[in-house]
């Protein structure tokens, strides 16, 4: 069998409805886990966590227990709120601390920078905890119910699909550790789409986590192996540190673009870009240009140029930073008035040698008959995250820790106990009093930027759900270049260049993966990325 190529798009999709429930996501067998949860009478929370659990087994390279999750959502009694659960930086981690293990015998800590992965990136992992906290605040069933899918996948095997089979292969030389190459890799690579594969420790920690509950990775046998794996390498993280985690409910940030109400996390994720882009995109009056017209994009380009350069200078943890409101009207006013018809050449952003741009996770959302809705993110930041796996557990550590800065002056310095900043955005649209979606864009910085595109093919272009997710892709990158995607139309991208944008071709899947459930009037509908390897199942 021929090897697929991920560069193409020959097949077409279309928008789902259902009667009873939707689950989108990036891995059909994972929308299966979530749709069986809502078939034995489970809500879009209890859902969630399913597919979430599942998608830890069928896409590992993007998600797992050993990274955080969180949650935007719309009960069924008419609550917008926010789930996050994510950890900080152990106590230990002090600036000094992190300066001299992160610098060679002969070098000066003044100048060493957060390494990509390893164990100085290892932060606390939120997973376990946020999915308790999810079916005990907002569910019907128990973590046994939830996780049962996930654990047959690990225990009984699946067969691997095509972009994910892709990116694990891409993967393998991430996992520079014995323990990780063991668990993850077959014959030392990474599986053919196609190849069945089980995960037995991943199966053995989510039994043990269905049965104990959550403190079993915080407080018991798993959390030890977590920290030993961690302290064993050179890391800080405790079990203290671990003790000591909750996930926490926290309210949205919202805006409105053209009536349609946009709500988003606060920091320290970066929420508030997305908003800032939606409010300097409406000020300038974007949706005046025609739809998809090199005068309209150069202006939802420009809007997005702005607020990141806004959002990476300010946007940290709150606990530790104090944050403008950047999602303010009197903010996007200001902003706007330095947009002209040529391109900006204000394009400074992200923290230098982060690594962040093109991290990659797993979106989920979900919609059920009663009026639940819920976008829901899995993640474990990069590839297998720090490449660092706890003992026999299967638990591949996040390396959400390489997005801190070691420069003391910048916002996002590490410090003991602060979060990173995180680019994870689950997110929620009304676009009437009973149209309701949820949504979501994953890859690093592409997540605000998609947003942006996806929202405004569905209010400024009018599309369906599945073709605004199948529209072609642009996103402003950290070197201030344009990309845009190969089926880009060439008499846009040649109109852009005129305009002063330095444009570039990437391939598809720096472009995202979306997302998106919406419930109109109690008609649910769903789509899925066309550039990953899931659907959106109804029942």
């Amino acid at each position: 069998m021929s090897e697929p190529d991920l560069d193409r798009f020959e097949s077409r999709r279309s928008t789902v409805y259902a009667p009873n429930g939707i689950v989108a996501t990036s891995q059909p067998l994972a929308a299966q886990a979530g749709v069986s949860v809502l078939r034995d009478g489970g809500n879009a929370f209890d859902a969630a966590v399913a597919t979430a659990a599942a998608l830890n087994v069928v896409e590992p390279t993007s998600t797992g227990v050993g990274g955080d999750v969180f949650a935007l959502y719309r009960t069924a009694d008419g609550d917008v709120g926010a789930m996050r659960s994510c950890g900080g930086a152990p106590e230990a981690a002090t600036l000094d601390a992190v300066r001299e293990a992160a610098s060679g015998p002969d070098d000066d800590p003044a100048e060493a920078t957060m390494p990509e992965a390893g164990p100085l990136t290892v932060t606390v992992p939120g997973t376990a905890r946020g999915w308790e906290a999810t079916l005990a605040e907002l569910g019907t069933v128990d973590l046994e119910r939830a996780l049962r899918p996930a654990i047959r996948f690990a225990t009984e095997g699946y067969p691997v699909t095509e972009v994910v089979a892709s990116a694990w292969r891409d993967a393998a030389d991430t996992l520079v550790d014995e323990t990780a190459r063991e668990t993850y890799l077959f014959d030392g690579e990474g599986p053919r789409a196609g190849q069945r594969v089980a995960l037995p420790e991943i199966g053995r920690t989510l039994e043990r986590i269905a049965a104990e509950g959550a403190d079993v990775v915080y407080e018991g046998a798993i959390g030890d192996a977590i920290v030993e794996a961690v302290r064993s390498r050179g890391g800080f993280l405790s079990r203290d540190d671990l003790r000591s985690f909750r996930p926490e409910f926290v309210d949205p940030v919202e805006t409105t673009y053209r009536g349609t109400e946009v709500y988003e996390l606060p920091p320290n994720n970066q929420g508030l870009i997305a908003l800032e882009a939606l409010n300097v995109a409406e000020e300038i009056g974007a949706h005046e240009r025609s739809f998809g017209s090199p005068a309209y994009v150069h202006a939802l380009v420009e809007s997005m140029r702005l607020a990141f350069a806004d959002g990476h200078r300010y946007v940290a943890d709150p606990d530790y930073e104090s944050v403008p409101p950047l999602a303010s009207r009197a903010w996007a006013r200001r902003r706007a008035a330095e947009v002209g018809e040529t391109a900006s050449a204000d394009v400074t952003f992200g923290v230098p040698g982060a690594n962040a741009e093109d991290a990659d996770t797993v979106l989920l959302t979900v919609g059920d008959a009663d009026g639940n809705l819920v976008s829901y993110i899995n993640s474990r930041f990069r590839d297998f995250g720090s490449g660092i796996v706890a003992g026999d557990t299967g638990i591949a550590l996040q390396n959400r820790g390489s997005s801190f800065s070691l420069d003391p002056a910048h916002p996002n310095r590490i410090e003991p106990g602060k979060r990173p900043f995180h680019t994870l955005l689950p997110a929620m649209a009304r676009f009437g009093p009973d149209d309701w979606a949820a949504f979501g864009v994953m890859g690093g910085f592409m997540q605000p930027q998609g947003h942006v595109q996806v929202l405004t093919n569905l209010v400024d272009g009018g599309v369906p759900l599945q073709a605004a997710l199948d529209r072609p892709r642009w996103r402003v990158r950290e070197s201030g270049q344009l990309a845009v995607e190969a089926r880009t139309d060439d008499d846009l991208v040649s109109k852009l260049v005129r305009r002063g944008h330095d444009v570039r071709v990437d391939p598809p899947h720096d472009f995202g993966g979306a997302q998106i459930v919406r419930n109109e009037g109690g008609v649910l509908s769903g789509a899925s990325e066309p550039r990953k390897d899931g659907a959106a199942i109804g029942f």
